[in-house]
């Protein structure tokens, strides 16, 4: 359970990044089923590799219903550049074939009508969606709060000292929920985001030139504070 000195040092924390960074914006909005697909793709590859094989997908097929018809090969052909293609091409067909089965048309935009708790748990029914996957779907596409902890949140809110040591990920992103406000999800997790990939890296974290320094339980133990 998060305690109020967390939650105002979160506070803290977000404020200085929404100062330095600004308001951040996702990228190009997508549906739900596509932001779904998209995420998926995502899994262990960079953004540039994610967003190349969801346009092979794309162009390659007219339609969702046709990824999901699809000979096997097909997909994973499509999808190759986002790497673990054979994984990854028949999870998605997977997927498609299931919200079909269980919805008659594939589409998930139901979900916007369901708590956030409620449609977490629809989401991650699937095999492949864990509970990053489905807090991208929930925050960036059905406008509902959730909390996404990839390796850049998860590295960086344990240095700042926001995350119990040694809690999985999985547990982190119920505990940062609770840490943070439900309105600064959008712009904490893509401004930790970038913290992460331009300052606070996995080896040799620049913390001389980290805004949020004055904060953080990883630069205070280095400086022997």
């Amino acid at each position: 359970m998060a305690t109020d000195d967390t939650r105002n040092k979160a506070l803290q924390i977000r404020n200085t990044l929404l100062a330095n960074y600004g308001h951040p914006v996702w990228r190009n909005p997508l549906s739900p089923l596509e932001e779904l697909v998209s995420t998926i793709l995502s899994q262990n590859t960079n953004d540039v590799n994610r967003d190349r094989a969801f346009d092979g997908l794309i162009k390659s097929f007219p339609s969702w219903e046709s990824v999901r018809d699809a000979p096997q090969d097909k997909v994973i052909e499509a999808i190759r550049i986002a790497g673990l293609a054979n994984q990854k091409g028949p999870r998605i067909q997977k997927v498609l074939s299931q919200i079909t089965n269980e919805c008659g048309d594939l589409s998930i935009d139901f979900l916007r009508d369901m708590s956030a708790e409620d449609a977490r748990s629809w989401l991650m029914r699937f095999k492949g969606v864990g509970p990053k996957t489905a807090a991208i779907v929930l925050l960036f596409s059905l406008d509902l709060y959730a909390f996404p902890v990839d390796t850049h949140v998860y590295r960086v809110s344990g240095r700042l000292g926001l995350l119990p040591d040694k809690m999985s990920v999985e547990a982190a992103h119920v505990h940062l929920e609770q840490v943070f406000l439900e309105q600064h999800y959008y712009d904490v997790h893509l401004n930790v985001i970038r913290l992460g990939r331009e300052v606070c890296h996995a080896r040799k974290p620049e913390c001389l030139i980290c805004p949020i320094r004055q904060h953080c339980s990883y630069w205070k133990d280095e400086r022997g504070v």
